[in-house]
């Protein structure tokens, strides 16, 4: 028999509990644990240690066990059972239940009422219920069904995921250094300022052109920028009516799959301007966006490979890094509830020894420091390679970095190159008891998820801004789908009256006795009325069509979204690659280390029932139910948010 989760949770991580009755009095099949025992004059909340004797006795092995690695079964879903905790049967009187009579019944009727106290305790304890995080720009949003009670070791990557650079900080002064080294090579850069404005996560460049675009989940592109100007639609059109963008392509698809590709984006568009007014010459380099596109990339990884932009940040590092307090609280969660945890980082030992001291040693309890909550730790790890192939191991054996080889890793390690495969073997661990967090769609996620299937998990901060956007949206997103449906409406009628006029001029019937009967000034007249009202139509949607998705990018629109209605490329990637995805790690501290995340319905053209949902929506509009009432997506249910 399965425990209820929540309330073991709830009491667990709030330290809560509660004082035993010595004996079980008898109780009605209806009668619940929480009935019996009132939380408001019976429980207390302790701000501490958990190690209660009263819970303990209850967590022992004599009471719980936990499915193991060797004896998991799977559940009705197909997912991995192990790390359920299972309570034993013997020892249910130890809950006060009296035994399994107590559950007996109708499990819906059960289950209802069980439900409604679990989240009565929930509110009582100031523990938010799951659907008030799923509902959050802080959610974590699941594209695959995952099982955390299953996944015996979380791994994760440093730079943008387990700490976050200030963009304008970070990127501009890449964007520095990178046009320092243009100039030393003879490119006029003058009068150029960094504009992280100009690029989003998850555009493609195209060398070829020297553009920039955002395409769909198929590879159409639905906007695109050449050098800083933004395209008309008809341009894209023209352009690139008959093309799609393949990213297997790398000779020409550039894909910003991290935030780190802003610099490198934002000057590439700015040269491609100078290029176009015939600012560079040949002696500087190739006439062409292929050869400008090299040249940029060339200076922006001198600046990484001298090495002067990490020794800025590693001197001065409160000016580039944001600290998040909760996210070490978050892997404390994970550490104790028996996860192995695992950096894995393509940053060097020095770099990331002063990056995590100062994002994490502050802010973790009993002069604990970030090494303690690592099981291993590996560095220069040089990503996607690391998932791919085996690297010679070196273990970093002290403080200033001096390294011997090594040919096995150990729990406890500081290691330097390797491979996925090598800490798989050490660990005793594999594919899907392994989830890899990062922030980089390629190097961390696709590739983790590719050759060895372990499950990840995606970091994109901008999704706090995009779901916020999407909320200011609404009403605006709401009107246009509106006046979009009546022009469908409309339209129809026009469609239909044309067929009939077309079939009366060769002489044969109209779709309907009625329609053949129609004047011919009636038809000719409705008809013209139809057009006018649909071009007035056309001109109030066209600008806002244009106009969607300006909460989150006046150029570029929403991140997740390529046009009104279809879902962006880098969403695309995202659910194809990432089991769940949200904006920080710290937001695994509002769920908890056994939580099971669902994936959404995935609703199809052709599902009846869409349309008495988007009646439903339609009547809650016009009842003016509040989104807190009953949480409305402003996402397609395909999304995920």
């Amino acid at each position: 028999m399965y425990v209820a989760a929540s309330a073991a949770e709830g009491l667990s991580r709030w330290g809560v509990y509660r004082e035993l009755p010595m004996a079980a009095a008898p109780m009605a099949k209806t009668t619940s644990f929480y009935r019996r025992n009132p939380p408001l004059d019976r429980v207390s909340l302790v701000r501490a240690k958990p190690s209660f004797s009263c819970f303990c006795a209850l967590a022992g092995d004599d009471v719980f066990s936990v499915t193991s690695a060797t004896q998991f079964d799977v559940d009705y879903l197909g997912q991995s059972t192990k790390g359920d905790l299972n309570v034993k049967s013997d020892h249910l009187d130890s809950f006060g239940l009296g035994g399994r009579s107590a559950l007996e019944g109708p499990i819906e009727e059960v289950a209802r009422a069980e439900a409604g106290e679990a989240e009565d305790l929930l509110r009582h304890l100031g523990i938010p219920g799951p659907f008030s995080s799923r509902y959050s720009p802080r959610g974590i949003f699941c594209s695959r069904t995952l099982n955390l009670r299953s996944i015996s070791a979380i791994g994760y990557d440093m730079d943008y995921t387990l700490m976050h650079y200030n963009v304008m900080a970070w990127e501009g002064r890449a964007y520095e250094y990178c046009m320092d080294n243009l100039r030393n090579m003879g490119f006029p850069v003058d009068g150029l300022a960094f504009d992280p404005n100009l690029v989003i996560r998850g555009l493609v460049i195209d060398k070829e052109k020297g553009n920039l675009v955002k395409p769909d989940r198929f590879g159409y592109v639905k906007r695109a920028m050449h050098g800083t100007t933004m395209l008309s639609t008809r341009a894209v059109t023209e352009m690139y009516g008959r093309e799609l963008v393949d990213l297997r392509n790398e000779s020409r698809w550039v894909f910003l799959n991290t935030l780190f590709s802003v610099s490198e984006a934002v000057a590439f568009m700015q040269m491609v301007d100078r290029l176009d007014e015939g600012a560079i010459s040949a002696e500087i380099a190739p006439l062409h966006y292929k050869g400008l596109y090299k040249a940029v990339g060339k200076a922006l990884f001198k600046a990484h490979v001298e090495g002067q932009l990490k020794h800025e940040i590693m001197s001065k590092p409160e000016l580039f890094v944001e600290p998040d307090p909760e996210m070490p609280l978050a892997l404390l969660d994970q550490k104790e509830a028996g996860k192995k945890l695992l950096l894995i980082t393509n940053s060097d030992y020095h770099y990331t020894d002063k990056m995590m001291q100062h994002s994490f040693n502050k802010f973790l309890p009993n002069d604990m420091g970030w090494r303690d909550l690592f099981d291993m730790v590996i560095v220069s790890a040089r990503k996607p390679e690391f998932f791919q192939m085996s690297h010679p191991l070196y273990e970093v054996v002290t403080d200033e970095g001096l390294m011997r080889p090594c040919f096995k890793a150990c729990t406890g390690g500081l290691y330097s190159g390797g491979s996925a495969q090598m800490i798989e073997n050490s660990l005793k661990i594999h594919g899907d008891e392994i989830l890899y967090v990062g922030d980089h769609i390629h190097t961390d996620v696709s590739q983790s998820k590719v050759h060895l299937r372990w499950r990840t998990a995606l970091i994109c901060r901008e999704l706090e801004e995009e779901y916020n956007a999407l909320i200011r949206s609404s009403s605006h997103r709401a009107t246009l789908i509106d006046l979009i449906n009546q022009k469908e409406v409309v339209g129809d009628l026009f469609n239909q009256l044309r067929l009939a006029l077309q079939r009366r001029t060769k002489g044969r019937p109209a779709q309907t006795l009625a329609a053949t009967n129609m004047d011919n000034q009636g038809l000719t007249e409705t008809m013209q009325k139809l057009l006018l009202v649909m071009q007035r139509l056309d001109e109030k949607i066209a600008p806002m069509l244009d106009a969607d998705g300006e909460h989150f990018s006046k150029r570029w629109g929403f991140l997740s979204r390529a046009g009104l209605w279809d879902k962006s490329h880098l969403m695309r990637q995202i659910e194809k690659y990432a089991d769940i995805y949200t904006s920080r790690v710290s937001n695994f501290l509002h769920y908890t280390p056994f939580m099971y995340f669902h994936s959404q319905e995935q609703t199809l053209a052709h599902d009846s029932y869409s349309w008495y949902q988007s009646q439903f929506n339609g009547l809650m509009l016009k009842t003016r139910v509040k989104p807190e009432d009953h949480p409305v997506k402003f996402a397609d249910s395909n999304d995920g948010h």
